[in-house]
């Protein structure tokens, strides 16, 4: 005869979402209708490389009273042997399909289709998110069955938390023997957040009865109407692209053209359709050239220096977006503070050309402002006196193509340029590729630098080998030197290839 077992239930959640709460609702609606229930957690690592693991077993009293004793529960959950996996976010959900906690044999997964992106995603050089798309075909083929829908959207819709949601999925799953009013009494002696909670529990458990599978709804593609600016440079720049370049790259351009306006003023933006009109120029069918070259031409021309910097941390947008993110209420004071720690360098490049150059090679003037910025200070952006010093240096923009930083930008920038539209004419796939160069320059300070160091050393590598070069080892030259901040990588790339 096979001994009973008890219900198994894995939480993966991350901090402040509810995680502890949920596992203790559990407990509570167990040991409220009949069963001996056990809670375990074992935390994760700070800073989102891992969640907490809640651990929940549930045994049926009547069960253990006929065993004739209490059952032994267990203290954390084991490759499958679980039925249930609750996770707060698409790639916790991937993470309990890697450790075995999920099986086709077994395992309800219950997941929200969300991402919070982790640290080793967020640090890496180049575009280092794991693809949402394979994390939900790999999950989805791991489990018996798998309910997912984006549950941190069901959560702020509801004003409540994403364990809420849930404890509503789970609950409309089925996959537990308790009814939806058994459920619900649980939340409502908390006694904490009831409306919200139950407002949320009861979306998700619609959700879930309804099999929402989490698939948005194949639509058709609308085009997005031609923008029909006001003023009459902006509006002659709209119809340059509309006159003189290839439909297919039109939308990419007018981005472009939006970002630098912003970033700088019309005249900008007209250097940039100049720039551009010259690689449409080159002979042959170059439009992925060209889609590539218009999009990292706009990022490198509004390359993030201190003025930018300063704009976006000012903006009223950036305030708003902040405020509800907190959920500041109206009887609420927001207070944001910035971390500013200006180098030499940045101050440097934020001068006129022939100011920051003789700053840089000074003596005594450069230990002075060494001094001054050795350390790095605080600035309260939501304070009258910090927003004016932020928008005093957001303000310095007017002076931004007489800087020491603009000139040597647009000296990397035209050398680029140059050299795209001379591999073209021979081997177009590899003038996509030095094209697709640019994200190895990007954003400012110590990670502008590394960039910059590794954009000129793969560049090197590109003239040295002149037209033998092919195209796949270009990439994996970029993707060597995107892939470690400090180019060891990169090195061994280069001597592997025998172009160090």
């Amino acid at each position: 005869m096979t001994a009973a077992q008890p219900i198994k239930i894995a939480i993966l959640a991350m901090g402040g979402e509810g995680g502890g709460v949920l596992a203790d609702w559990i407990v509570d609606m167990g040991e409220a209708n009949g069963y001996v229930a056990q809670t375990t957690s074992v935390p994760g690592v700070a800073q989102r490389t891992g969640a907490t693991i809640y651990y929940v077993e549930l045994y049926p009293l009547a069960q253990a009273e006929a065993d004739g004793g209490r059952p032994v529960l267990a203290l954390m959950p084991l490759p499958g042997d679980v039925d249930v996996v609750l996770a707060s976010e698409l790639m916790e959900a991937g993470r309990a399909v890697q450790r075995g906690l999920v099986t086709q044999e077994r395992t309800t997964l219950i997941a929200s289709t969300h991402r919070v992106f982790s640290i080793a995603e967020k640090s890496a050089l180049g575009d280092g998110r794991v693809e949402s798309g394979q994390l939900l075909a790999h999950t989805a083929r791991a489990a018996k069955r798998f309910i997912r829908f984006d549950m941190a959207q069901a959560a702020e819709a509801s004003g409540s938390v994403i364990s809420a949601v849930l404890f509503g999925a789970l609950a409309g799953s089925g996959v537990l023997p308790f009814s939806r009013a058994q459920f619900e009494s649980t939340i409502e002696r908390g006694g904490v957040g009831v409306k919200p909670s139950l407002k949320a529990f009861g979306a998700a458990f619609d959700r879930a009865q309804g099999g929402d599978d989490g698939e948005p709804a194949v639509q058709a593609a609308v085009a997005a109407p031609a923008p029909q600016p006001r003023h009459p440079a902006v509006r002659a720049l709209v119809e340059r692209v509309q006159r003189s370049f290839p439909e297919a790259a039109q939308n990419l351009l007018l981005e472009g053209v939006r970002r630098l306006i912003d970033y700088q003023d019309v005249a900008y933006a007209g250097l940039y359709l100049d720039r551009m009109a010259a690689v449409a120029a080159i002979p042959g069918d170059n439009q992925r050239l060209l889609d590539e070259t218009a999009r990292h031409l706009a990022l490198w021309m509004s390359y993030e220096d201190t003025a930018r910097v300063a704009a976006l941390k000012t903006r009223a947008t950036r305030f708003e977006r902040v405020r509800g993110e907190a959920r500041v209420q109206p009887d609420q004071v927001l207070a944001i503070n910035e971390y500013m720690h200006p180098r030499l360098q940045e101050i440097c490049e934020t001068l006129p050309g022939g100011i920051g150059r003789w700053l840089m090679g000074s003596t005594l003037p450069k230990k002075l402002v060494e001094r001054f910025t050795q350390h790095g200070r605080v600035i309260q952006t939501s304070s009258l006196r910090g927003y004016l010093m932020l928008r005093t240096v957001a303000a310095m923009k007017r002076w931004r193509l007489s800087t020491m930083r603009y000139a040597d930008e647009n000296r990397r920038i035209e050398q680029w340029l140059q050299r795209i539209a001379a591999t073209a004419q021979r081997n177009p796939e590899l003038a996509v590729e030095l094209a697709q160069c640019q994200r190895l320059v990007k954003g400012y300070s110590d990670t502008h630098e590394r960039g910059v160091r590794n954009y000129d050393t793969v560049m090197r590598a590109f003239e040295r080998a002149g037209a033998a070069l092919a195209p796949a080892t270009l990439r994996e030259l970029r993707d060597a030197a995107l892939a470690d901040e400090h180019g060891h990588k990169l090195q061994a790339a280069l001597v592997q290839h025998a172009l160090a």
